[in-house]
């Protein structure tokens, strides 16, 4: 037992000494606070609605009166987490619609679309959220590197999809979630797909780059529209998004314990994309990316615009809207 004990401090020790390495400090992030009506009558759809950030930020816009449309892979997470959201709204509060959507799957975005062009009149914010992290090798459906498929090019065709719809109910919103992460990779476009040779930290801060490249060339493609879209890093957030990354049995209970410390919450990791979706101080700012609030300045990589418009038309061509 004694063994157990002194290896297990040993362990504990290092991954505080880690934790406190890789992440300093956090400050206390400031919850935004508007009037309860500042999102009345609008609809938002957010994907990977019912977890994390995403689980988050539905239930800021649900106290704020919004129409959200939680648009998740697993409809009964998706549900109890309605469920969950909707007793802690109080008395007035927003709709919440839950509809399937898997961004592995390239059919299951498109029935997505049509399921939405068929029902919605219109919608005012788009928000590009869900996201897996350095998960082990896989493909999806269409045979995509599985990070680049769903941060990627399932959020790419699902927005394309959406664009007509979002540019007649303009003024609307389109905000994108990346990572700071972004900063440790780069785009491969001789084996985008990972084929060759497969590192899974590259391959989701490549997934981050093309967000932010996609979000630059977006931005321009949607000048003169009455249509922005712009992107955050939300920062270390405690989130399921972590799932794949393999911690020692006996130092998971001081992970946890320094996660609760160093790591921001949910709540506080959605408030930036919530001020994307309904502050007025952003109302017609299109292209940048912000964190806590605030523009971010980004890397040079990240604001290449021949590299933004080289990605985009490959993505174009890998999600089967271009020849």
């Amino acid at each position: 037992m004694s063994t157990a004990v002194l290896i297990a401090a040993v362990v504990g020790g290092g991954v505080l000494l880690l934790m406190r390495r890789l992440f300093p400090r956090r400050k206390a992030v400031k919850l935004l606070q508007y009037p309860t009506d500042t999102m009345r009558g609008k609809t938002v759809i957010v994907t990977g609605a019912n977890s994390g950030i995403g689980k988050a930020l539905t239930g800021e816009l649900l106290k704020l009166r919004a129409r959200v449309i939680m648009a998740c892979r697993d409809l009964r997470s998706a549900k109890d987490a309605a469920q969950d959201l909707k007793s802690q709204a109080g008395p007035e509060q927003g709709e919440v619609v839950i509809k399937h959507l898997d961004l592995a799957s390239l059919r299951s975005v498109r029935e997505f679309c049509e399921e939405i062009h068929k029902e919605e009149p219109k919608i005012d914010v788009l928000v590009n959220n869900a996201g897996i992290y350095q998960c082990p090798y896989t493909k999806t459906e269409d045979g995509f590197e599985m990070q680049l498929g769903v941060n990627h090019l399932g959020h790419f065709l699902l927005t394309h999809l959406l664009l007509d719809l979002l540019k007649a109910s303009s003024p609307s919103r389109i905000v994108v979630v990346s990572s700071k992460l972004y900063k440790y990779g780069h785009i491969n476009f001789d084996d985008l797909n990972s084929e060759t040779n497969y590192n899974k930290a590259f391959c989701y801060s490549q997934s981050k780059l093309a967000n932010l490249l996609f979000t630059l060339e977006l931005a321009h493609q949607l000048e003169g529209t009455k249509v922005t879209v712009n992107a955050l890093t939300p920062g270390m957030v405690r989130t399921r998004l972590g799932r794949h990354v393999q911690i020692p049995l006996l130092a998971k209970p001081l992970f946890h314990l320094a996660s609760l410390v160093f790591l921001r919450s949910p709540l506080e990791g959605s408030q930036t994309p919530l001020y994307l979706a309904c502050s007025p101080e952003v109302e017609g700012v299109s292209g940048k990316c912000f964190a806590n609030c605030e523009e971010e300045e980004l890397m040079a990589k990240a604001t290449d615009k021949q590299a933004a418009k080289k990605l985009w038309n490959i993505s174009r061509r890998m999600v089967g809207l271009a020849e």
